[in-house]
């Protein structure tokens, strides 16, 4: 069997500094291309079961593409990822203000989070994987956040196809953190994900306001269109006539998923399974997060277009964004984001392809 590689090549300049696009090559077909610009999952090229291979993440073509304005692709979002209400939380009887960029609300770290960052690299590969460790260093009060946070991404693929992303962040104060990959994922390579089929392992979801934030504790799934515990149609979901795919303009929202159980040792768990027609591609994501943000891509709009040439339309993809809950820091029933000097967050997510049979 060949050897997993790793190599990297420029890719531009962003904020006057050189950006390196990292290639990490399972040896068996699958291929994972990184940017060291916002930590961003550029490509994932898949094989699928005919032998076919092409990627099934929507990506940029330049590196002035990625500077400009678009909607987080492939990036690494933080401090925060999802929204923060107001922009505001308090923590130990201190109140942080962070710039409201989304209706009045703080989304996925500000307008200058780490997507917006160049991560210093370095590559490694074995007999078995090929991998990229990204690193950078977030100082006090960036963007409002309090402490100076060090953080490492790790992209890492392996001889089955498997590409898991390992987060690590460290601080010298207390502060939040919630990170996750804003890949925009489409197996097909259609106009549209709308005969998508998906399942997510969660029994509730949190009903949000006009603004994406959450209104409560979660609610049941059942009866409703955000019962996902069996493969539907993603075009068929959205069609149904419900309030909150009104408010959202489809799926965007967060899935409480399940506990571990009897899961794999390490605390990770299934959380969604995306299948394009004909079962062409077959991706499941595994996570340690508590929960999972259905993205159904509402807002673009066909300004952006992508490295393939494709022009960016409305449900033209599907983000699966593994983390913890929205607004989290201000609510202290849901699982805390919070990490203090001494401690480390961690937490990691796999994107397999049992289409393979590696």
């Amino acid at each position: 069997m060949p050897r997993p590689t790793v190599h990297r090549t420029p890719f531009g300049s962003a904020h006057g500094t050189g950006t390196g696009l990292w290639t990490l090559d399972s040896g068996t077909g699958v291929r994972a291309e990184v940017l060291t610009y916002g930590a961003s999952l550029h490509r994932l090229t898949v094989p699928d079961t005919a032998g076919t291979a092409a990627s099934v993440v929507r990506s940029l073509a330049t590196i002035d593409d990625y500077t400009g304005k678009h909607p987080y692709f492939g990036a690494v979002v933080g401090r925060y990822a999802n929204r923060i209400a107001h922009g505001r939380f308090s923590l130990d009887g201190a109140t942080h203000h962070i710039p409201a960029n989304d209706r009045g609300h703080a989304l996925h770290g500000g307008p200058d989070g780490f997507h917006t960052k160049v991560w210093d690299a370095t590559g490694d590969s074995t007999d078995t994987t090929a991998s990229v460790r990204l690193t950078l260093h977030s100082p006090d009060g960036d963007m409002g956040f309090p402490g100076a946070l060090d953080v490492t991404v790790t992209y890492t693929l392996d001889t089955t196809g498997a590409l898991a992303v390992d987060y690590a962040s460290v601080t010298d104060r207390a502060t939040v953190v919630n990170l996750t990959n804003h890949a925009y994922f489409d197996l097909a390579g259609r106009d549209d994900v709308l005969g998508h089929r998906l399942e997510v392992d969660a029994d509730t979801y949190l009903p949000v306001d006009g603004d994406g934030i959450p209104l409560g504790p979660p609610a049941g799934v059942r009866g409703t269109a955000f019962d996902l515990t069996a493969a539907r149609v993603l075009g068929e979901r959205l069609a149904l006539d419900d309030e909150q795919l009104r408010l959202a303009g489809g799926f965007d929202h967060c899935w409480v998923l399940r506990e571990p159980g009897a899961g794999p040792v390490g605390g990770l768990r299934r959380a969604a399974r995306l299948t394009a027609p004909g079962e062409a591609r077959v991706l499941e994501v595994w996570t340690t997060e508590p929960g999972i943000q259905v993205y159904t891509a509402n807002r673009l709009d066909g300004s952006f277009t992508d490295a393939d040439g494709r022009r960016q339309e409305r449900h033209g993809a599907v983000c699966l964004e593994t983390q913890h809950l929205p607004d989290s820091p201000n609510r202290p029933d849901q699982p805390s984001t919070v990490l203090r000097p001494g401690g480390t967050a961690r937490s990691r997510t796999e994107m397999r392809f049992p289409h393979l049979g590696l």
